[in-house]
């Protein structure tokens, strides 16, 4: 069966694709009273985040759109501090999508909410005419986290002198994982689509002093840290020898000359971490769900003499040092 317009049109199909797909897999209590806006408990101090997500293929090798949405706006969360509760979702149907897709799409987006500990509480739900080529979908996704009021918020600008640079796993393997598919090239790289609540959560638990975390998502690992050097006013030195690529992506970054620096993931997260905390941080998060190849790959020189000139700079392993800009112009595929 095939999403038509009379599934948008508020009628008898609504409320049946409704009650067939979204209700059977979002089930729970607040949801379940299917009212315009979902009433819950609250927190002295919330963290509040949104996205869209607008991938092609919506099913890709080691995960899907539906995943890649919980994922993203559950790990936006967690990097504030904050323990992600609740999340909406509003899906922008292209007539013509079977509804097979859909269904497992949203059963995905199911599981990975319960995975990741959050409930999904409201949404909405259009559809559109399709302008030609194959029917898709569009799912926006709002996200609410609680924050501890003791905690010492981390941020991008809160780095510190001689603090560590630890990513938590391999880079690239989601871009590579959907630019091979959209290319047709046969691998066994799979998207590293995942929430990152384990890891987070022992780390702020053990008192780790994290000054700054980010999911390395669009721009890659090499935009992230130009964020934190221009916020914090200092800058990065990292070891090309220390950065964990798989070498299945290795290989496919050199076939199409792509940069792993530059490669979005949407299950990792970069961490600067106060020097003394380094290694039993690294140790938490490779005890963690999706962080068994995490790792230390650099430091940070903070100089108030030369608060204006800062870089992040690449050691190679051939002995020079390679400056790491921002990402310059468009980073092909749109993997979000």
């Amino acid at each position: 069966m095939k999403i038509t317009m009379a599934h948008g049109s508020g009628g008898e199909s609504t409320s049946k694709l409704i009650r067939d797909v979204f209700a059977k897999h979002f089930h729970n209590e607040i949801l379940d009273r299917l009212e315009d806006s979902a009433v819950v408990p609250g927190s002295g101090k919330l963290a509040v985040t949104t996205d869209s997500f607008v991938v092609t293929p919506v099913l890709f090798p080691g995960g899907d759109i539906g995943r890649l949405s919980v994922c993203g706006t559950v790990n936006d969360l967690l990097m504030s501090g904050a323990r992600p509760m609740y999340l909406t979702c509003g899906c922008i149907l292209e007539e013509g999508l079977d509804i097979e897709i859909l269904d497992k799409v949203i059963a995905s987006m199911a599981e990975t909410a319960r995975e990741a500990g959050i409930k999904i509480i409201t949404g909405d739900t259009k559809v559109i005419e399709n302008k030609g080529g194959e029917s898709g979908l569009i799912i926006n996704t709002s996200g609410v986290g609680f924050i501890d009021d003791s905690l010492d918020v981390p941020g991008p600008f809160k780095l510190q002198d001689e603090d560590k640079i630890i990513i938590s796993g391999n880079l690239g393997d989601h871009h590579a994982a959907i630019l091979g598919c959209r290319m047709g090239i046969e691998s066994s790289i799979v998207s590293d689509a995942a929430p990152l609540c384990q890891m987070v959560e022992k780390l702020l638990s053990e008192g780790i002093r994290v000054h700054a975390m980010r999911d390395v998502t669009r721009g890659g690992l090499g935009t992230v840290l130009n964020e934190f050097s221009e916020a914090s006013k200092c800058s990065i030195e990292l070891n090309e020898e220390d950065i964990p690529v798989s070498a299945a992506v290795r290989d496919f970054c050199g076939i199409l000359g792509l940069d792993p620096m530059y490669m979005g993931n949407e299950g990792k997260m970069v961490l600067s971490v106060h020097k003394d905390d380094a290694q039993r941080a690294v140790s938490l998060i490779q005890s963690s769900k999706y962080g068994e190849n995490c790792c230390i790959i650099g430091r940070v020189h903070k100089d108030e003499k030369n608060a204006d000139n800062n870089n992040v700079v690449l050691n190679t392993k051939i002995g020079g040092k390679r400056i790491i800009g921002l990402m310059y112009g468009e980073g092909l595929p749109r993997i979000c």
